[in-house]
């Protein structure tokens, strides 16, 4: 079994991060792939039990959820205080 990790949206890139500046989501997606790149140290990344939350380049909270499993971080919610 690989130990590589990948991210993706859910339920899908336009729910989660539609309507925001191409520079916000540029940071959402590279934000995504550094938690990717930890692999299972990303449920350390920022705060809270299973859903965590991360603040993020470009003034984002990113909610995200590491799925070890299935060796995945899910991108849930992105809010960005403009």
């Amino acid at each position: 079994m690989s130990d590589t990790w990948t991210w993706e949206y859910d339920p899908d890139r336009a729910h989660v991060v539609a309507g925001l500046p191409v520079p916000v989501i540029a940071a959402v997606e590279h934000a995504a792939g550094q938690l990717a790149a930890l692999g299972r140290d990303a449920r350390e990344v920022g705060t809270g039990s299973r859903l965590r939350v991360v603040d993020i380049d470009g003034g984002a909270m990113l909610w995200f959820l590491p799925v070890e499993s299935r060796q995945l971080i899910v991108i849930v919610r992105v809010v960005w205080a403009n």
